[in-house]
Formats: C-alpha cells, sequence, structure tokens
C-alpha cells in the first residue's frame, strides 16, 4: 500500500523545492525523485518527525585526518548512489564516525542542510575539517547533478594525497631517527663522560687542544645551563615556527627545500604531483578554471610551485594560456607545460593531468625507495663520524700528554 512521503529536494540550480509524494519506501520515493532531476534532502513518512540532533561527548583534539575525510567522502557517497537522501546519509554517517570532531561536525553540517541550506554552503562553515578543493567540488557536483560521482572522486584524490604524504614520511622517518639517536649519544658523552676527562686533564696543566676545549666548555654549558639551553631552543623554535606561517617565511623556507642536495628533488615531485592531481579532480568535475588555479596553488604543497600557478591564474584571466607564465619557469618542467598545453588543445586537460599525476606519483615512490637504500650506510656513516669526532677531541691530550706534564 502506497504512503504519503513529505520531501525537501534542490533542482540543479539549486533552488529548494518542497511537497509530497506517495511511493511504497523511503529508498523508492528517493530514487524517483532523482530520476526526476533532484537531490533529496529530506524524506519524512506521513507525520513523523525530523531527526534529532546527536549529542556528542568533545575528544581531546580537534584534528579530522585526510583518511577519515576520504572515508567519510566513500561512505557519502555510496549512501547517495544507493537512494538515501542527504539528511539520511549524514546522520549515519556521523552515528558511525568514530573521530568525535568529525562526528559533531556531520551533525551541524545535517542540521544546517535539514533547515534548507545546500551542502556546500552547510560544508563551507567547517573550514577546519573540509578544506576549499573539498567544497568546490561538492558545490560543483550539486550544480551538475552528479554529487555521488564527485564525492567519489574525492574519495579518490584524498586517498591518493594521504598515500603521498605517506610515502614522504616514510622517506622522513629514519633519518629522524636516526638524527634522535645521535643526539642522545652525544648529550649522554657531553654530561657524563667529558667530565670525566676534564677532571683527569685539570691535574695536568697546559693548554688543551682546540676541539677539546670546545668539547668541554659545551660540556659546561649544558651541565650548568641546561635549562637556559632548553629555553633558548623552545624559543627559538617557536619563533621559527611563526615565522614559517608567514607568506615571506613559507616562501624562503619552500625555496631552500627545493635546493636541498638529497630531497630538494622529492619535495619538487611530491608539490607536482599534488598539484596535477588536485588539478584534475577539480577540472574533471567541472570547476571554474580561475577557481582552479587558485585552490591548485592553496594545496600545492610549496610556496615556489604555488606562486607560478598564481601567475598562470592572472594570465588566463587576462585571456592567456594556462601554460603561458609556465613555460620556462624553473618550478615546473617542460613536461607538465607540455602536456597541460596539449590538453588545452585537445579537449582532453583533465585526462591529461591524470596522467602527470599518476607520472609524478610513481616517480617519489621511486625515489623514496632509492633514497631509504641509499641513506641506510649515509647516515650510519654520520653517526660513526659524529661519535668518532667526539672521541678523538677526547683523546688529543694524551697523545701530548707528555708536553702537559710538567
Amino acid at each position: 500500500m502506497a504512503v504519503t512521503f513529505s520531501y525537501k529536494v534542490r533542482d540543479r540550480e539549486g533552488q529548494l523545492h518542497q511537497g509530497h509524494i506517495e511511493g511504497d519506501s523511503t529508498s523508492l520515493v528517493a530514487t524517483r525523485l532523482r530520476e526526476m532531476g533532484y537531490t533529496p534532502i529530506d524524506i519524512k513518512e506521513g507525520a513523523k518527525s525530523g531527526l534529532k540532533a546527536d549529542v556528542t561527548i568533545p575528544g581531546l583534539t580537534d584534528r579530522v585526518s585526510a583518511n577519515d575525510i576520504a572515508m567519510f567522502s566513500r561512505q557519502f557517497a555510496t549512501m547517495i548512489d544507493a537512494g538515501l537522501t542527504l539528511v539520511r546519509a549524514l546522520g549515519v554517517l556521523a552515528d558511525q564516525a568514530t573521530n568525535p570532531t568529525l562526528s559533531r561536525t556531520v551533525t551541524a553540517v545535517r542540521n544546517d542542510v535539514e533547515q534548507g541550506s545546500s551542502l556546500s554552503t552547510a560544508l563551507s562553515k567547517h573550514p577546519k575539517v573540509f578544506s576549499s578543493l573539498y567544497i568546490a567540488m561538492v558545490r560543483a557536483g550539486e550544480a551538475g547533478g552528479a554529487l555521488d560521482e564527485i564525492l567519489k572522486r574525492l574519495a579518490s584524490t584524498l586517498e591518493a594525497q594521504a598515500g603521498l604524504r605517506r610515502e614522504i614520511k616514510s622517506a622522513m622517518t629514519y633519518p629522524a631517527a636516526v638524527v634522535g639517536f645521535v643526539s642522545l649519544i652525544l648529550a649522554a658523552m657531553l654530561l657524563f663522560i667529558v667530565p670525566v676527562f676534564k677532571k683527569m686533564y685539570a691535574s695536568l696543566g697546559g693548554v688543551l687542544p682546540l676541539p677539546t676545549r670546545i668539547l668541554i666548555h659545551a660540556s659546561n654549558i649544558l651541565i650548568h645551563s641546561s635549562w637556559a639551553v632548553a629555553i633558548v631552543a623552545i624559543v627559538a623554535l617557536v619563533a621559527f615556527t611563526r615565522w614559517k606561517r608567514t607568506p615571506k617565511g613559507r616562501a624562503i623556507v619552500d625555496r631552500l627545500y627545493l635546493k636541498l642536495p638529497v630531497f630538494g628533488k622529492l619535495f619538487h615531485k611530491t608539490a607536482l604531483a599534488r598539484f596535477t592531481r588536485i588539478f584534475a579532480a577539480l577540472t574533471r568535475s567541472g570547476v571554474p578554471i580561475l577557481e582552479t588555479l587558485d585552490i591548485s596553488a592553496s594545496t600545492a604543497g610549496n610556496e615556489v610551485v604555488a606562486e607560478v600557478i598564481r601567475e598562470s591564474k592572472l594570465g588566463v584571466a587576462r585571456g592567456e594560456s594556462i601554460t603561458r607564465n609556465m613555460e620556462g619557469n624553473p618550478a615546473i618542467p617542460p613536461l607538465v607545460s607540455q602536456m597541460i598545453a596539449v590538453g588545452e588543445e585537445s579537449g582532453s586537460l583533465d585526462a591529461m593531468l591524470e596522467k602527470l599525476a599518476d607520472f609524478y606519483d610513481s616517480e617519489v615512490k621511486a625515489m623514496v625507495a632509492a633514497l631509504t637504500s641509499l641513506l641506510e650506510p649515509l647516515l650510519i656513516m654520520i653517526v660513526g663520524g659524529a661519535v668518532g669526532a667526539m672521541v678523538i677531541s677526547l683523546y688529543l691530550p694524551i697523545f701530548n700528554v707528555i708536553k702537559l706534564i710538567h
């Protein structure tokens, strides 16, 4: 027996409509409304009230990882494709989210959508959770009536970015661990071993070699002024972090990153992979080109590459091609500018960008594998060199002990 349902939907122009329709179930009504060209917002059976807001307990952190957002997008797309309304899908996702911050955010988004707001507008109220890339693609999906496809594409893009981030972390974890290990060894030697040699050399008299004097002086500072050293280190770290967040500081640091002897190429290819992947996703989703370039610049991850993209945006606004300001710039390899140019001319820009993104993803993976095998013996040499230099500095006076004894 057919039941009367009340509904709220949005058409392809984003206009909100509501009314009543008969059907056997909520899913069948949602399917019929989608076939009519509408995006279901909420469907209620009879006089049943809407969904109640969830009560959640605040978590210990406000951070929502890219993996959380990617999983949310994948599940959201599946539910929309299965015929669930936006309100119902968001309610389910809010209930099953393991991250408390994400759960509270999705609940707030669901409430806004239930009150008549568009999904992209509701998401834009939470910029710390949903990026400008995410909001722009959802807005394009709403306008094109293909929200489920856009959400799947978003999930794939975010998963690719998370994978790229894991590759970089795996490349940086081993050197960071070795540097920390060496620092602990050197600190232990300065605190416990150098003072023993200092007492022994004090009874000999004479002038100690310069490396030994430097080592003893460093030991004295660490023993008697460790609190001052810690304060200076913390203040310097905080000051550097704040300066790095400024536009000028970020540009200088990113430029230095690209000039590093071992990791410079890795950082450069990572930025290019992010840029081309995001550019491809936005282009394929139908986001306007100026907004696409703006978002691609803000998410490239390197200010040097981002500056070239912003210059290209200004050129496009003047009627120039995308690659007009990229050609000849050392931050953008000829391969990138040439393939983008071919994509513009052939009308397959998104496909060319996808190929570029896949190419640079594979390049990053290959570099990480090569660096892992290269860094192991190199770091062993650094550890041995640091400890060996300290030991030699301690024993230099013994080599000259006859001159020191009166």
